[in-house]
């Protein structure tokens, strides 16, 4: 498989680096950055989900008319939707892009989190629904006649789908870092999703997700997500500069990061662990922005000219990783400058290499 981009929509001009008080949704913003990701190259774009905001199945429909060519992401999590529906949900989404949905699967990070929607499950045990969950969408898009299910968390007999999705089956992707998150990831999920961490544990992490599909009997294994947040300028000086001014508001935006608490999932307590280990790892990747923000989601930065980045991202690509997120902490401006300086360098580099 080709190497891919992918980014994260936003739905109003609320930055980590210049928030914004409200949550709602500005629809020229949003019409405007989905322009811009087109426009940047970006092959996938996430649209993520949080219990206190919007719906990510409302915002990827309108993107499916504000785009024509970027494959849509919904961040989906097992508890707020039942699984035929959200079959129902995702074809739809499917045939209003023209085959253009994929689907993440989120499991949950925190229990206070899931809590909030009514999830009372243990980790373990969310990871346990996932597995039915993705079962249950694979046979809800291929199956013919009417079918029943009888499982630990879902239950329904007499189910057929008459729409299907485009291409008669759709994406799902899934994440994580526990061995519960390799275990199902790994014996089920077409891509597998993993934060930006030093080569040597990314490394380890790929290799954990392979055995896993390994013993699962596929004879595939997942394709490998790695999310970065790079800070890129026209000089190593420069980017640097900018990276500690990024820090610094990141700092004062998240004064509740530095109450210390150590988070519940384990991706972002390896975050930490990183952090705790070192500044820079590797060529460019730095981690005290993943130190401000107590590491709550996606939160190491790749710092440098887009030469340096470039370098950096191709080596997580030389480690198995074929899709590669990146996203900033200026959103928008973000955007435009890595469709500008870094995605046309990383693909002729690519280009060059796979020659």
């Amino acid at each position: 498989m080709p190497v891919e981009f992918i980014s994260q929509v936003h739905v109003r001009d609320s930055s980590d680096l210049y928030p914004k008080p409200g949550a709602d949704i500005d629809v020229d913003f949003l019409r405007r950055y989905a322009g811009a990701l087109e426009e940047a190259g970006f092959d996938y774009t996430l649209v993520p989900y949080g219990s206190k905001g919007f719906s990510a199945f409302g915002v990827a429909d309108a993107l499916s008319q504000l785009t024509e060519r970027i494959k849509l992401v919904v961040a989906l999590r097992p508890n707020i939707i039942h699984p035929v529906a959200a079959a129902q949900a995702l074809s739809t989404l499917d045939h209003l892009s023209r085959g253009r949905a994929v689907v993440h699967i989120i499991s949950g990070g925190t229990d206070a989190e899931q809590a909030r929607q009514g999830d009372y499950l243990s980790k373990s045990e969310r990871y346990e629904r996932s597995a039915e969950f993705i079962e249950i969408l694979r046979r809800a898009w291929t199956e013919t006649e009417p079918w029943n299910h009888a499982g630990k968390h879902y239950r329904f007999d007499d189910f057929v789908a008459d729409l299907r999705p485009v291409s008669g089956t759709i994406p799902i992707s899934l994440g994580g870092s526990s061995a519960d998150a390799y275990r199902v990831g790994g014996s089920s999920a077409d891509i597998f999703g993993l934060w930006g961490e030093p080569l040597a544990q990314t490394r380890e992490q790929i290799a954990s997700i392979h055995d896993q599909a390994e013993l699962s009997g596929r004879a595939d294994k997942p394709r490998i997500w790695v999310t970065f947040r790079p800070i890129i300028a026209a000089t190593e000086e420069k980017a640097w500069e900018k990276a500690h001014t990024i820090l610094g508001a990141l700092q004062r935006n998240n004064t509740a990061a530095s109450a210390g608490n150590v988070p519940e999932n384990v991706g972002s307590r390896r975050l930490l662990e990183a952090a705790k280990a070192g500044e820079l790892h590797d060529r460019a990747l730095w981690t005290p922005t993943a130190t401000a923000t107590n590491a709550s989601g996606a939160s190491t930065a790749l710092v440098g000219t887009p030469e340096t980045v470039a370098q950096a991202i191709l080596d997580y690509v030389e480690l198995g990783a074929d899709l590669i997120s990146i996203r900033g902490y200026d959103n928008l401006n973000d955007v435009v400058d890595y469709g500008k300086y870094l995605l046309p360098i990383l693909r002729e580099e690519l280009a060059t290499t796979s020659v």
